[in-house]
């Protein structure tokens, strides 16, 4: 769907449809459709040329004339929709009959003919009005500049986190940390960043929060937002000071006096640094520091606002100033031609300098522009200097040139896209938005254009993935180790063009906040609400509520809400809403047009049997809510897509409702039990994640054979699916079923960590797993074929192995093209890696399981000077444990880990097993790991956790002195400020 055009293209579409199905139509009423089908395809045509085109650059008569279309083509939609939905000849008298009652007979079969000839003929006299107009202002007369086909730079997003993160960060970052040493005195310091949006604030006190959290005992960095909601706010801060306590259910019952009252009791004794991000108000700030509790321990905090008055009252200011000229140049150079800046052209210095001046200095602006520019000619580039013409700017020019900017990136979109970008604005602030649900909503508003060969939801993610290229998005990875994208956010001035955008075209209508003077327009298409109490039978007097299509609530809250007759409405989506445990969905089977029902973040305990009625029904999203079991009446939804159940291992099914859901291509957090089997039916399957086991409680380790059996059958007539996750503890799986197993070569993601599997399954072959790129592994004993096969898996770019064996393969230097060739990421939990060079230019590659005897000749490697074969050329995060009693006794020091033979790597995560060991023996492997990151020459980040229970006391002088020594268990509490995080317990 276009956004200036509306939904035209699919009413085209429909009518198309009702022409050729068998309506036996009056010859008049055919010739009328066909003579109006005609029309709108000449409006169609006209309305996408105006879509390329700035509104200010549009005569107002022809805007007048656009927006009657739109209102003309959603109107049109409606009546042919609820026609469809009671179609004339309906082929099954009993959804014929279902139908009719639940719209209020609308289309009886006996006034069918006559409704059809009533309804072309309003439509055929809305279109000669609108027609007319577009005959005294005719296409040609529009001011026409479609945008021209382009490739994106596939490397834009790799380079994104890069460019914003390190060009021109290094003087403010340590200006700030200036301001914020040394550490101690009297009080919390607090510091200000405060300036124009888009000059990088959040980027500085990211940069800064990173380098020093390391110092402080708890960290928190917590967005509020334009129009917060204080107690997610609080319970943000808590969540990022103590996550392992805080994300407990109980703490969201809590008011804002209560959170304020754990915070303080929190930090009270407690170094803390804390980063307050995106502040607005004063008042907000007032309220937020009553949490922030004043003490002597040595504690910081920082805040990011835009506003000057609220940076005077939070501490010492810090005025970010624009980017200078050298700095502007290398960011937009950076972002255009690569890291290098060889493929840059001489003859677009003259206009680059042009651009980089309009920018002034603003990140935003020049990473936007940047990405307009990419791909285009030397005379486009031309071209878009020269039709910037900016308003008149009297109090902050940057902002207002900036935002020019990204209108100009907005209208460079082709119209899909600027319908799914527009769409976002039903999001607040801040607000991580879901990338998996955001798609299945485009899909459920028709946004999303299927083409042959391909399915709706990869359609989507190539728009998404094509947002994110062109910069308007910003990307949240759910774990560095996998790379896989989850959620975006918006930044701010992209959400505050997107609402003016939003709000001109009669898009969404937003309601949020505490602001009770709210005006909605008179006809609502699209509703959301934010953080506010929602009251839908007194939003406006004037508004007319009954052609809402989607209706979003987020973190807003009621305390009984009943719904209104929203019988158009396709998206029904409460997030996170408070109150909803008294929400009565007994009505649900009148909304007969819903695609996407979403209750994520709700306590909604059951779903009404009517639910069946709603054949269209494309997603239905329980996650994080309280339901346990489905109704019978679901095996009705055939057309259901998307499945996401709740989380917890505890969504039970009954047998045959799964088998009758043939249209599923994603189905999560359902617990399956015995009837696996029925999983061979959904040949449609793209993500697969479920549990395995009749409830956690029950499940003993064990299967039996025929289920496991069925399983992998099962899994194997999955011909499409992409991601595997089998949650629920198998402890003894069958390893002929495995090894006998045909894993679908469509697989990209395979998790059965849970499954511990005695010996690697044969099913993981190489030579078939040929697009599988994460694989979570567990194998109680391993030999070196086996590696040797995990690392010839041709595209596996993340491993996380579990292990209870030590597995040594020799590389040699002819074998550099064999071993983990495009891995990024390795987790290898109770294990080391251990790289050694031996004589005959091999090394030693070795996962050792620390609790093994083993004895490695660690010196051999220095007596040598040899050509080393490239390891893992491509890892840059590697995650392991290391036990410091065994690793001293078999090596010596783990500074001869080898690390430098990983010639990518980046980041190090490191927990150190410390069960027996003494303080200075820990301390000692501590200090030798810092040497070994610091020789290596990336120098890479280094991030320690220690677990297991430390002796406190030194080692005695004479070993055979017999004392008693104090321990202390470390795996929740330590006061050494050289460990880098706390993040994640573990051991054995």
């Amino acid at each position: 769907m276009d956004l200036v055009a509306g939904p035209l293209g699919n009413v085209i579409i429909k009518l198309g449809k009702l022409l050729k199905e068998e309506y036996d139509l009056q010859t008049g009423v055919r010739k009328k459709i066909m003579r109006l089908s005609r029309d709108l395809e000449s409006m169609h045509a006209a309305l996408r040329k105006v879509a390329d085109v700035p509104p200010e650059q549009l005569d107002d008569e022809v805007k007048l004339w656009a927006c009657d279309i739109r209102e003309l083509s959603y109107d049109i939609e409606d009546i042919l929709d609820t026609f469809f939905l009671v179609r004339v000849e309906d082929r099954d008298p009993n959804n014929l009959k279902r139908a009719a009652k639940k719209i209020g007979k609308l289309f009886s079969k006996s006034k069918a003919h006559h409704q059809i000839g009533g309804m072309i003929k309003t439509i055929d006299q809305q279109a000669e009005v609108v027609a007319e107009r577009h005959r005294r202002y005719r296409a040609e007369d529009i001011v026409s500049k479609p945008a021209p086909p382009r490739t994106i730079d596939p490397r834009l997003k790799a380079m994104y986190t890069d460019v914003t993160q390190l060009v021109g960060i290094e003087k403010p970052s340590d200006e700030l940390i200036s301001m914020l040493w040394p550490l101690g005195g009297d009080g919390v310091k607090m510091v200000s960043i405060v300036g124009a949006g888009g000059l990088g604030k959040t980027t500085l006190a990211k940069t800064v929060y990173d380098k020093v959290k390391v110092n402080f005992d708890c960290t928190a960095f917590v967005p509020v937002g334009r129009d917060p909601d204080l107690k997610k706010v609080f319970r943000d801060i808590l969540i990022g000071l103590d996550k392992d306590k805080y994300m407990d259910p109980r703490f969201t019952i809590l008011d804002e006096r209560q959170l304020i009252d754990e915070i303080r009791e929190y930090l009270e004794n407690k170094r803390y640094f804390v980063v307050i991000d995106d502040i607005w108000k004063t008042d907000t700030w007032k309220i937020i520091e009553y949490a922030l509790v004043q003490n002597n321990n040595g504690s910081r905090l920082i805040t990011t606002t835009r506003h000057y008055d609220v940076a005077d009252q939070a501490g010492a200011v810090y005025k970010l100033e624009p980017l200078p000229v050298d700095q502007s140049e290398k960011l937009f150079y950076k972002r255009i031609f690569g890291a290098d800046g060889k493929r840059f052209n001489y003859q677009l210095k003259e206009v680059s300098n042009k651009i980089i001046n309009k920018c002034h200095g603003v990140p935003l602006a020049i990473i936007t522009m940047a990405s307009l520019l990419v791909g285009k000619t030397t005379g486009e580039w031309i071209e878009v200097c020269n039709c910037i013409v900016f308003r008149d700017k009297k109090q902050n020019p940057q902002v207002s040139d900036t935002e020019w900017i990204l209108s100009l990136s907005y209208y460079d979109l082709p119209p899909h896209l600027k319908t799914c970008l527009l769409y976002i604005s039903v999001f607040p602030e801040d607000y991580v938005i879901p990338k998996y649900p955001l798609i299945w909503k485009w899909v459920a508003e028709g946004f999303v254009h299927k083409e042959p060969g391909t399915r709706l939801f990869e359609i989507g993610e190539g728009y998404f993935n094509e947002l994110i290229n062109r910069s308007m998005i910003q990307t949240v990875v759910e774990s560095e180790k996998k790379g896989i994208i989850t959620g975006c956010r918006i930044h701010d001035m992209v959400l505050d063009l997107l609402r003016v955008k939003s709000q001109d075209e009669n898009f969404v209508s937003i309601v949020s906040g505490d602001n009770e003077d709210i005006s909605l327009p008179k006809r609502v298409r699209r509703l959301a609400h934010q953080n506010r109490k929602v009251v839908l039978d007194h939003e406006d007097a004037q508004a007319d509520l009954r052609h809402v299509r989607t209706f979003i609530a987020i973190a807003s809250w009621n305390d009984t809400l009943s719904f209104p007759s929203f019988q158009l409405l396709r998206v029904l989506a409460l997030e996170d809403f408070v109150g909803w445990d008294r929400i009565c969905l007994n009505h649900i089977q009148n909304l007969l047009h819903l695609r996407y029902l979403g209750l994520r973040g709700t306590a909604i305990c059951e779903l009404p049997e009517g639910i069946g009625a709603l054949e269209f029904l494309q997603t239905l999203d329980l996650e994080r809510t309280n339901v346990k079991e489905f109704p019978s009446s679901l095996g009705l939804l055939t057309q259901l897509i998307c499945l996401r159940a709740r989380q917890d291992r505890r969504m039970l099914v009954t047998d045959g409702l799964i088998e009758k859901l043939t249209s599923l291509e994603e189905l999560r957090g359902i617990t399956l039990g015995q009837f696996v089997k029925d999983l061979g039916n959904l040949h449609e399957l793209r993500v697969l994640e479920i549990y395995l086991g009749s409830s956690f409680e029950e499940l003993d380790g064990s299967m039996s054979i025929e289920s496991e059996s069925e399983l992998v059958v099962s899994l194997g007539n999955l011909h499409k699916i992409q991601h595997v996750s089998l949650d629920g503890y198998i402890t003894k799986p069958d390893k002929a079923i495995w090894d006998a197993a045909l894993l679908p070569r469509s697989l990209q993601c395979l998790n059965l960590s849970h499954i511990c599997f005695s010996l690697m399954p044969l099913c993981i072959n190489p030579s078939v797993l040929l697009n599988l790129t994460h694989l979570d592994l567990h194998v109680q004993r391993m030999d070196e074929q086996s590696l040797r096969n995990l690392g010839k898996l041709p595209e596996l770019r993340d491993l996380k192995l579990s292990v209870w064996s030590t597995i040594t393969i020799i590389i040699r230097a002819s074998e550099d093209g064999c071993c983990f060739q495009k891995l990024v990421s390795l987790t290898i939990p109770g294990a080391a890696i251990l790289f050694l060079l031996n004589e005959d230019s091999t090394i030693s590659f070795t996962i050792w399981y620390f609790t093994d005897d083993v004895a490695f000749d660690s010196e051999k490697r220095d007596e040598c000077i040899v050509r080393a074969p490239t390891v893992m050329p491509n890892l840059q995060l590697l995650d392991f444990q290391v036990g410091v009693q065994t690793f001293i006794r078999n090596m010596g020091s783990s500074d001869r880990l080898g690390l430098e033979y990983l010639p990518s790597l980046r980041k190090v995560k490191v927990e150190l097993w410390c069960s027996n060991a003494f303080v200075d023996e820990v301390e000692k492997e501590e200090a030798a790991l810092r040497h070994t990151i610091e020789a290596h020459p990336n120098r890479p980040t280094l991030e320690m956790h220690r677990e297991g229970r430390i002796k406190t006391r030194s080692r005695p002088a004479t070993h055979d002195l017999e004392i008693e020594e104090d321990e202390e268990d470390v795996g929740s509490s330590m006061d050494n400020e050289d460990v880098a995080t706390r993040s994640r317990g573990g051991g054995h």
